[in-house]
């Protein structure tokens, strides 16, 4: 009896249509997926498809995301199912990824996949997509590799994926990285295996974590307003190495004293927020107020984490240790 591969539909642009003025979901659900000719071609697995939802990529929430995880483990508990592959909007394909990242038990293999193209549209991506998605579940090296997303026949690591185009194909991409590994034409190659994976098993995720992006002349007013709305944990998107401005780091002090973790990112996608400068509103300044320096500097992936580390402990020193894992000691000492 053949292994299966399970594809999970959630809605998005693969699975939308032109209608009217715009581009919106097929009526019949994700059925657009289910009829891509080339998926009768593949020999050694048979694909199953289960319709989670049929939503708008924005439209995805922290709790879909959490019960999608939960969905995805039951699949992949069957004895028959040898992979899945997830069908979703690419807007915020890079969240619910990493969350299915950090939080899935299995090794088996999962893939996430999208399209920039409707189904109607010249040059439509969405059916390769599926297909060289298909294929990775099913290479042998995909076991234990992690949550993948596979567009644009590349595969990158769902932890160092972003979407970095708002219209072209080629949009996803790992800056600082590179992809993991490539499809051509029917043959699954990988180049080498993410070292910065980690995993939270939790029962639970805090899905009110805000995340704010400072600015040049921000006086810390949406830091305190997101804290006084009843934000369980902040991040913060700084400059650089996680520098801010100085009125920004007086509210940093407040949150955080208020037992709010603060933790801080950057607007650059390369590199890592440090402590090193230690002027007022500089990163090690405001490690010594008691913010959290994140390793990964995307302010996104920041705060999927942050959702995932808040379902296990609420406890900022506890916190710090899932963020600052590779922070030397010395550099701490010398704030």
């Amino acid at each position: 009896m053949k292994k299966k591969v399970v594809i999970v539909t959630t809605g998005g642009t693969i699975a939308m249509v032109k209608k009217g003025e715009g581009v919106v979901p097929f009526e019949k659900g994700n059925v657009l997926i289910s009829e891509i000719p080339e998926l009768s071609k593949i020999q050694n697995a048979d694909i199953e498809v289960f319709e989670f939802s049929n939503i708008p990529s924005p439209h995805m929430s922290p709790k879909h995301m959490w019960l999608l995880s939960k969905k995805i483990d039951e699949i992949l508990n069957r004895e028959d199912v040898i992979g899945v592959v997830v069908t979703h909007g690419t807007d915020t394909l890079e969240e619910t990824s990493y969350l299915l990242d950090l939080t899935l038990r299995s090794d088996k293999p999962v893939v996430c996949t999208a399209a920039m193209r409707n189904i109607g549209e010249l040059g439509t991506d969405g059916p390769r997509n599926v297909y060289s998605s298909v294929l990775t579940v099913l290479a042998p090296q995909s076991y234990g590799m992690g949550v993948m997303v596979c567009l644009n026949d590349e595969i990158h690591a769902a932890r160092e994926v972003t979407k970095t185009y708002t219209s072209n194909v080629a949009t996803f991409d790992s800056p600082g990285y590179g992809p993991l590994g490539i499809v051509d034409e029917d043959t699954v190659i990988f180049f080498r295996r993410s070292l910065t994976r980690e995993r939270i098993f939790v029962n639970q995720i805090e899905e009110k974590i805000a995340l704010i992006k400072t600015f040049t002349g921000d006086d810390g007013s949406l830091l305190r307003s997101a804290a006084d709305m009843g934000y369980k944990g902040i991040v913060l998107e700084g400059f650089g190495r996680g520098n801010v401005p100085p009125l920004v780091a007086d509210a940093v002090e407040e949150v955080v004293s208020k037992g709010i973790p603060v933790v801080i990112t950057s607007r650059c996608f390369k590199g890592r927020v440090y402590p090193v400068y230690a002027y007022k509103g500089g990163g090690a300044d405001l490690r010594k107020k008691g913010a959290i320096m994140s390793e990964h500097p995307i302010g996104q992936k920041a705060k999927i984490k942050l959702m995932v580390v808040m379902g296990k402990t609420s406890d900022i020193e506890d916190i710090r240790g899932y963020f600052e894992k590779n922070i030397i000691r010395r550099a701490i000492k010398n704030e």
